[in-house]
């Protein structure tokens, strides 16, 4: 019981700072149209920030064994909002008036907004049909089309770590080892579509464990 509260107060807070993004986002771009998305990330960059570093207790859940969801899927999902917020969109201010980055926080809130309310009713043992086919049904061509903009803020910021040499390290003498960050983003590109393979079958196969018809049949009864 002390952890299914624990879990369900975890949710709740990740519940409320996406809704708050969400519906943010959605207000602005009505009241200021196109002019909003050049902003957005000034505006709910901080809350988008502390609600990626609060998932990284997510993973912590699943190796204290509290969360029966997988290891590696969740970890390559959380590793990549990380890499792409903290050390690419984060770093490069250039990057952070891009439309990508909208585009990217919206998906990233809107499937996050759909994932907490269901977790949120099934910790109570709620399991709403519509709801539980829209958290598993969703997610499967909103996220190839984050991937896809993940990549795309990538390689909009490699013009600007090359100029700046963020993140880029030379050795002094005698040693001759040099680290060029734009190479080793161009492989985290090969890393992140790999990645994406093995994540949407996963998702494939978490929806057919929930949305099977002997499943269905007993959520019903």
């Amino acid at each position: 019981f002390t952890m299914n509260m624990y879990l369900f107060v975890y949710d709740l807070m990740q519940f409320c700072g996406h809704s708050w993004i969400f519906t943010n986002m959605i207000i602005r771009f009505m009241t200021f149209g196109k002019d909003s998305l050049a902003d957005t990330f000034h505006s709910i960059g901080l809350v988008m920030r502390l609600c990626q570093l609060l998932s990284v207790l997510e993973i912590l859940h699943i190796l204290l064994g509290i969360d029966k969801s997988r290891l590696l899927p969740r970890f390559l999902q959380i590793t990549e909002r990380i890499i792409v917020l903290f050390v690419v969109i984060n770093s490069q201010e250039e990057v952070q008036g891009k439309y990508v980055v909208c585009v990217l926080f919206f998906l990233w809130n809107l499937l996050d907004v759909v994932r907490y309310t269901y977790n949120m009713l099934a910790r109570m043992g709620i399991y709403y049909l519509p709801l539980t086919w829209l958290n598993f049904s969703l997610c499967i061509p909103l996220y190839p089309l984050s991937v896809l903009a993940k990549g795309f803020a990538i390689c909009v910021s490699l013009p600007y770590f090359e100029s700046f040499g963020t993140y880029s390290i030379k050795l002094p003498f005698p040693f001759t080892f040099s680290i060029y960050f734009p190479y080793v983003l161009k492989m985290y590109l090969l890393v992140l579509f790999a990645g994406m393979c093995f994540i949407i079958q996963n998702l494939f196969s978490e929806r057919m464990a929930h949305l099977g018809t002997g499943n269905i049949k007993n959520k019903r009864s």
